[in-house]
């Protein structure tokens, strides 16, 4: 009898040891994922796995890999695990156009051409202006508004650092002076797509102003039209001075979570049997509205463009924060990856990092499925 005891607990301690120390461990879970363990003993996978876990790539948190619907890579680093919510800062910015495509999928909204402040009501603007009344909800889900407003250069006024030390982070975009384009500055009528793009979270802060004039409360309708249906229940809005949940930036969600907004997507907004958004909204989301003007970059509804792998040959949409974070999605691949990370003081080398564990690492091994 001792000795049965003996072998059941010698055997369930081996059990929880092997659980832990596998670099893919499909949790079981009650999320609606399945898993595959095809990248198993990959040595590139593995090789990959052993230079994060030895922070030769700085501070990434969670790698997870879905290939064709299945999750085929899964591991968390630096103390993060699978109910870790990660900040993954800008791609929130993503899931605030996935919340105007719903609307219009709902009916709420008729189309994306709808004037952006006849939901917006603030009064009494610094710098009053009819063209800000022309301003459409596509022009603030393209980054590609009138209003002078670049979070990537400080000496603009509506430089997003600039919005955060006042109360009204909705009224601070509405205050802003309409853009001007000196001889040196390409006008949006000699654009590629007719759009001059410049990154502006404000904007993005107005989109959430909008799901809220529209629902009556944004984070309820956050919860009832896209996240209860993808089955995430465990997630953490930062909310702004006046209330309103941030939309440009820091939704916790876990990476697993993270990864159905990326499957959403590629599935044509469908989840299940139920359809999210449309597919034509998919599709206006993730083709090109404007150019970035670096590394080649095209910006669609919020989403960033552009060509992954060893050759640049992979065409794809993608999630993107501060810090490295990125949710990546290739279609031709079936392919959704989730890399998020804390290296936020890392500037571009943070994103470089990460591209590189997609071009190197990821994409080649997938690559290799397909052959």
């Amino acid at each position: 009898m001792k000795q049965s005891i003996f072998l059941i607990l010698f055997l369930s301690i081996n059990l929880v040891t092997n659980a832990q120390s596998n670099p893919f461990n499909p949790k079981t879970t009650n999320d609606g994922w399945k898993t595959e363990s095809i990248l198993k003993n990959n040595p590139t996978i593995e090789k990959m796995d052993s230079l994060i876990s030895n922070n030769e790539f700085k501070n990434i948190s969670s790698v997870v890999v879905a290939y064709k619907e299945k999750i085929v890579f899964e591991n968390y680093y630096n103390d993060n695990n699978s109910d870790t919510k990660h900040n993954t800062r800008s791609a929130t910015k993503t899931i605030a156009g996935t919340l105007i495509g719903s609307l219009i999928q709902d009916g709420s909204l008729k189309s994306v051409d709808e004037k952006a402040s006849q939901y917006s009501k603030v009064k009494d603007l610094q710098y009053p202006d009819k063209r800000k009344d022309e301003i459409t909800i596509e022009d603030l889900l393209t980054m590609s508004s009138i209003l002078e407003c670049d979070d990537w250069d400080q000496n603009s006024r509506g430089q997003e650092e600039k919005m955060y030390i006042i109360e009204d982070w909705v009224k601070f975009y509405w205050d802003l002076p309409i853009k001007g384009f000196p001889e040196w500055k390409t006008k949006p009528k000699n654009s590629k797509y007719g759009r001059s793009f410049s990154y502006c979270t404000a904007g993005v802060v107005v989109l959430g102003d909008i799901i809220n004039s529209v629902t009556g409360s944004l984070e309820n309708y956050a919860d009832r039209a896209l996240f209860s249906k993808l089955g995430i229940t465990d997630y953490h809005w930062q909310i702004t001075p006046t209330g309103l949940p941030m939309t440009g930036g820091g939704l916790g969600l876990k990476s697993r979570d993270l990864l159905k907004i990326g499957q959403l997507y590629l599935n044509g907004g469908k989840w299940n049997d139920n359809q999210i958004i449309s597919e034509e909204f998919v599709q206006k989301s993730t083709e090109p509205h404007a150019e970035v003007g670096m590394f080649d970059y095209e910006y669609g509804y919020l989403w960033w463009l552009s060509k992954f792998g060893q050759e640049q040959k992979e065409k794809a949409y993608f999630m993107s924060g501060t810090g490295g974070n990125k949710i990546v999605v290739i279609p031709e691949l079936e392919l959704v990856v989730v890399l998020t990370s804390t290296y936020y003081n890392g500037g571009m080398e943070s994103h470089n990092q990460t591209t590189k564990l997609m071009n190197e690492y990821i994409i080649p091994e997938i690559q290799k499925m397909e052959k």
